[in-house]
């Protein structure tokens, strides 16, 4: 069976703070590791009243100082926010700290309105050169070369998986190109999925850190008991979605019993292609979408994007899609298990 791990966005829910979501997201990595899922990655949002994973470098430290096997990262690292050598530092440090266990995922997308764009010091250009600067941040994880005028301390000659992120087949056609695992964004972004993993297993070429395509999906997961209560806590997801497109995001809102009673049709239906790639109900119902999405991505990893406002029920969603990874990998015969 192929491995299962989290995207967390550390949400702020309302009424509450920054702080209580960095704590609850250290205390869900320590039981995601306790489930066996197989890493933990943080996110770069900018200017989002309820993302608590802005310094996303350091709260992965927080997290990786905190668990003791499960593999950190970033889902991902907006690359064009910050120069490729601060990077290979903040993740040399990280590698140094807590060595085998830290991935760096980097995304092409600002992670924020222009505007707050700006207010980072970004070079509104720099989505362009992203190729470059992914190519000159491997760079400086390459072993010592004493012709090197730069070198990242710590950095040089760490052993740092390096992912491409995307929702696009520009994503797709670098990391196939840079012969780099690959991470779609399916779990907001779907439209273009099977497209994106067509191009980058066609065009794959084999590099020094990946001999062969790897892709990792990302999907929503929201599991209760009963499927009434799943969709109940899907719609602090869908509100989030809702507000901003509206342009008003805000912190995580509580669930709701009825969406349409306070949300227009028209919105509603707006939405609903965004989050398509969504598994939400009992574990029975959760283990028929997880295996028909697998079955039609051929993924070799998915990565779960689980908000819920309740912290309580976050984790006991990801008990049981834990449960539910463990009843698929026992249906898979034994020749065929990854």
């Amino acid at each position: 069976m192929i491995p299962f791990s989290i995207l967390d966005l550390s949400p702020i829910v309302e009424g509450n703070t920054p702080t209580q979501a960095l704590r609850n997201t250290l205390n869900l990595a320590q039981h995601a590791e306790q489930l066996g899922f197989n890493r933990y990655w943080l996110a770069e949002h900018h200017n989002m009243p309820g993302i608590a994973s802005a310094a996303t470098s350091v709260v992965i430290g927080y997290v990786a100082g905190g668990t003791n096997s499960i593999r950190v990262g970033s889902g991902g690292i907006m690359l064009p926010n910050h120069s490729p050598l601060l990077i290979a530092e903040q993740f040399g440090t990280l590698e140094s700290l807590y060595p085998g266990r830290i991935d760096l995922g980097l995304g092409r997308a600002p992670g924020a309105d222009q505007a707050t764009a700006r207010a980072l010091r970004r070079d509104m250009n720099g989505a362009d050169t992203f190729p470059q600067d992914v190519v000159e941040l491997q760079h400086y994880f390459q072993p010592d070369d004493t012709n090197q005028f730069i070198q990242a301390v710590p950095g040089t000659g760490l052993n740092i998986p390096i992912w491409i992120l995307g929702s696009s087949l520009y994503g797709a056609q670098l990391a196939a190109m840079l012969g780099l695992p690959y991470a779609f964004a399916s779990h907001f972004a779907p439209a273009e999925l099977l497209r994106a993993l067509h191009v980058y297993r066609t065009h794959f070429k084999p590099s020094a850190q990946l001999p062969e395509p790897y892709a990792m999906v990302a999907v929503n997961v929201v599991a209760a008991d009963t499927d009434r209560e799943a969709e109940r806590l899907f719609t602090s997801v869908q509100q989030q979605f809702l507000y901003i497109r509206r342009g008003k995001a805000r912190q995580m809102q509580p669930p709701v019993d009825d969406l349409r009673a306070s949300w227009p049709e028209n919105e509603l239906a707006a939405m609903d292609p965004m989050l398509r790639c969504s598994a939400v109900g009992s574990p029975d119902s959760i283990q028929r979408g997880l295996a028909s999405f697998i079955e039609q991505t051929q993924a070799n990893e998915l990565i779960i994007s689980a908000p819920i406002f309740d912290h309580q029920a976050r984790k006991h969603s990801l008990t049981l899609t834990a449960q539910v990874r463990d009843a698929l990998a026992a249906q898979v015969p034994e020749s065929m298990a990854v």
